[in-house]
């Protein structure tokens, strides 16, 4: 049997463009049984669902004589997704996902009709996916869909170059590239395909691991600003955390810790205790940290699930509803409520920074030209703006679920509406990031600290000290991207996981 991940972080890394899908005689000779399964009981006569019978409301009528129309119109019906593609990146966890669920063998799908489409994904093959369409009820429908349509010769699929860039081009071209031949979808394959959770669940996989390196960021920029500001490290002290006993919290007052010098001691001048986004920011941060911990429990389970329907089981063939995307979708509504609370954390710090009466006597808006200059206050307005943004986009997803399909999907998940958001909100969380890195720039010119290295000299050098106001839209983006990577960098030393 082929090895289980243990971790999201595997799951992602068994996708990876260099990754192929492999298999074990134990897992044909599972996916063989749940095939002669579905075999055995359509041969005495029963009823499958998608497979004798139609499709959603339709399950009343009896399903086209021939597998390859039936599933051929399973793709083409749904074959209406919309909006801006997922990036390849997520595109192939998507099918790896779905792969990987079918070699499990309860899907009683066709081994050699498997082995085809790992044969395609193994040699790059990758669809192009759009992000819209589906309530995430009887699986991620529609993109999935489109997935399957590439697959088949349709629509589009993702080209990687000789330069490592990504390019879009028809499907039949991209199959051509690889001297294949379309796919053709007979029905109980289609429907095993496309009836999961794949799309929600690879959005919202590649979300955890964003929301944790904001995490990690904000953890950065804590210790930056308590060691600028000579803010009291005790806040941060390891027997604060366990006198708790909060993981979360542990793990994030030692993320600030090890950014803090050694033997660091608070300035006279400040206050014994600081305002709560400075010095609550364990129990901020280390709450995130244990929701994380928590969905990954459930989004792991969920990868190495199956997720279609009817499943293959102990010689039996049930009907039932594993396409339901609930657990990835309230995964994803509290993974925005907590980002949240991250942007919401930093932003509040970005206000201690540009008032006088909290940033330790220096010129409001760290300008140093107070009247002739506005130093940060336009980006401190963006960031407030950023922040209410988020707000909008992480409203419960699962609280604005509409009946559909003539009443058959009466309860939906909405859980790829809610990554689509999340996805959203996380690029303007880490615009949060960029603003406060920005004031931390100028926070450390003020105070005298230049000639630094390592990160913060990176960070010094792309926003250097104002002498004069001038557009610093860039210069957030620039910060950014340099705290992000040092974030992701820091993931395999900074790891954390709920006992």
């Amino acid at each position: 049997m082929t090895p289980t991940p243990t971790s999201l972080a595997e799951v992602v890394r068994r996708a990876a463009w260099d990754a192929s899908i492999g298999w074990t005689d134990d897992d044909l000779s599972r996916m063989q049984a749940s095939a002669t399964t579905m075999a055995k009981h359509l041969a005495d006569g029963a009823d499958v669902y998608g497979v004798t019978r139609g499709f959603g409301p339709l399950v009343a009528f009896p399903a086209s004589e021939s597998a390859g129309e039936q599933g051929d119109g399973l793709i083409a019906h749904l074959g209406s997704a919309q909006g801006e593609p997922l990036s390849p990146e997520v595109s192939r966890l998507v099918v790896a996902l779905r792969l990987t669920s079918m070699r499990r063998g309860y899907s009683a799908v066709s081994v050699d009709f498997w082995q085809e489409l790992v044969g395609l994904w193994n040699r790059g093959f990758t669809p192009v996916i759009p992000r819209e369409g589906t309530v995430s009820a009887s699986g991620d429908l529609q993109p999935l869909a489109s997935a399957a349509l590439a697959y088949a010769g349709q629509g589009e699929a993702w080209v990687r170059e000789d330069s490592g860039a990504w390019s879009r081009r028809p499907a039949a071209e991209a199959l051509g590239r690889l001297g294949a031949s379309p796919v053709r979808w007979n029905a109980r394959e289609a429907l095993s395909f496309v009836n999961g959770s794949g799309v929600s669940l690879a959005v919202t996989v590649d979300n955890h691991r964003q929301v944790e390196d904001v995490v990690r960021a904000s953890a950065l920029m804590t210790a930056r600003m308590v060691d600028l500001l000579g803010a009291n490290p005790q806040a941060y002290a390891a027997g604060i955390a366990e006198a708790r006993g909060q993981n979360g919290q542990a793990a994030a007052a030692a993320w600030i810790r090890s950014g803090i010098p050694a033997g660091a001691e608070r300035d006279e001048a400040r206050p014994l205790q600081e305002p709560y986004s400075l010095r609550c920011a364990p129990q901020i941060l280390g709450a995130v940290l244990d929701q994380l911990a928590a969905a990954e429990r459930i989004l792991l389970r969920e990868a190495v699930g199956t997720t279609d329907n009817p499943v293959s089981s102990a010689g039996e063939v049930l009907h039932g509803g594993n396409f339901h995307a609930m657990p990835v979708g309230l995964c994803s509504d509290q993974l925005g409520l907590a980002l949240q609370q991250v942007a919401y954390m930093a932003d509040r710090q970005l206000s201690l920074l540009c008032g006088s009466d909290t940033n330790g006597g220096l010129p409001p808006m760290l300008t140093p030209r107070p009247g002739a200059g506005s130093g940060l206050a336009g980006v401190q307005v963006s960031a407030t703006s950023f922040v209410s943004r988020i707000r909008q986009l992480v409203t419960p997803a699962t609280l604005t679920a509409l009946p559909c399909n003539n009443g058959n999907q009466d309860h939906v998940p909405m859980a790829l509406n809610g990554a689509n958001s999340l996805a959203q909100a996380l690029d303007l969380a880490w615009l949060v990031v960029g603003s406060l890195g920005v004031g931390l720039a100028q926070l450390a010119a003020l105070t005298g600290r230049t000639g630094e290295t390592g990160l913060w000299g990176r960070v010094a050098e792309l926003s250097p000290p104002l002498d004069r106001d001038r557009p610093l839209a860039a210069e957030v983006r620039a910060v950014r991207d340099v705290l992000a990577r040092e974030a992701r960098a820091r993931s395999g030393e900074w790891e954390h996981r709920d006992a």
